[in-house]
C-alpha cells in the first residue's frame, strides 16, 4: 500500500484507515462488541478489559469526554462491582484511578466473582 500511495504523514494514513474501515458494518460490529462485553473477574483482567472498552468507545464516539467514557464502561461492570468502584472514586477521576480501584476491589473484597454452590452430601 505504501508503494501505491507514496510517503505521507501519520494524519493522512489515519484518515485513509478511517475511510476504509469506518463504515456502517464496522460501526455495527464495534457497538455489538461493546454492548456484549460484560466484565467477568474470572475471565478478564481489569486493565486489558477496561482499555479495550475505552478503545471501542473512542473509535465509535471520538468527541465523547473521558468522564462519559468512564461512566459508560463502569455500567458494564455489573451492579455490586460498579457501586464499589464508584464509592472508591467519588469525584471524576482518571482511567488509571478507576482501574486501580477495580483491581483492588476484585483482589481484596472479591466482589464481582460468581460463587458456585457446593453440593451437600
Amino acid at each position: 500500500m505504501k508503494q501505491d500511495h507514496g510517503k505521507h504523514d501519520c494524519s493522512w494514513w489515519k484518515s485513509e484507515a478511517i475511510t476504509k474501515w469506518a463504515n456502517n458494518s464496522w460501526r455495527f460490529k464495534m457497538e455489538n462488541a461493546f454492548e456484549g462485553a460484560i466484565f467477568n473477574s474470572e475471565k478478564d483482567k481489569p486493565l486489558t478489559w477496561f482499555f479495550k472498552q475505552k478503545d471501542r468507545l473512542s473509535a465509535l464516539h471520538p468527541d465523547m469526554s473521558d468522564t462519559m467514557i468512564n461512566m459508560k464502561i463502569l455500567r458494564k461492570c455489573g451492579g455490586e462491582l460498579e457501586h464499589a468502584i464508584k464509592c472508591r472514586c467519588v469525584e471524576p477521576h482518571s482511567i488509571e484511578d478507576y482501574i486501580n480501584a477495580m483491581e483492588d476491589i476484585i483482589t481484596r473484597a472479591r466482589i464481582g466473582e460468581t460463587w458456585t454452590k457446593i453440593p451437600m452430601e
